[in-house]
């Protein structure tokens, strides 16, 4: 059984954007987050990507720019010395994969066998918080993104949630303390 960790994209990756990141020359990374990747990777564990893109469903950007995007994001982790053991990116703006709904985790779980209660998701949305309490997954929050927003208002039947003040914080709490 495989060691999982899922991973939101845009504001736990990549500066979250107001309007969505629509072309490749607007991902910018967040500080540490690629370093954070590459510490998983290197402590074994699969790192999958499990992120909300409906700015193609809503015909804002076309699925080849999306692959364009992915492409730029996978360039910025392989800098860092970092990857992503699997992507999975639903473009719809409603139903099952979407989250706050399960789908899009518990592809990933089976995709790599890995059990949920053993497996963190790690966001920055409320949704990704939901989503990973009806995968039965472990939920962290990170105060990047619309974290600090979502952090003042978690519903009770969330919890519990760890919160970090970002992925590399998030990222030490996980592998028991900072890179050395």
């Amino acid at each position: 059984m495989a060691r999982l960790v899922m991973l939101d994209r845009d504001g736990v990756l990549n500066v979250d954007r107001p309007r969505s990141v629509r072309h490749p020359d607007e991902l910018e990374m967040i500080d540490g987050a690629a370093a954070a990747v590459a510490r998983l990777n290197r402590a074994g564990l699969r790192v999958a990507l499990v992120s909300n893109q409906a700015v193609v469903g809503r015909g804002e950007i076309d699925r080849a720019m999306l692959d364009a995007i992915q492409a730029r994001l996978r360039d910025a982790l392989a800098a860092a010395g970092a990857r992503l053991d699997a992507e999975f990116l639903c473009t719809d703006t409603e139903g099952p994969r979407r989250k706050p709904a399960p789908g899009m985790l518990l592809e990933a779980l089976a995709r790599f066998a890995a059990d949920p209660t053993a497996t963190p998701m790690i966001g920055d949305a409320l949704s990704d918080l939901q989503a990973a309490k009806e995968a039965g997954c472990a939920r962290v929050l990170v105060l990047t993104g619309k974290g600090a927003l979502a952090a003042s208002h978690l519903p009770p039947d969330l919890q519990p949630v760890a919160i970090h003040a970002d992925l590399a914080r998030a990222v030490d709490a996980l592998l028991g303390g900072p890179a050395r």
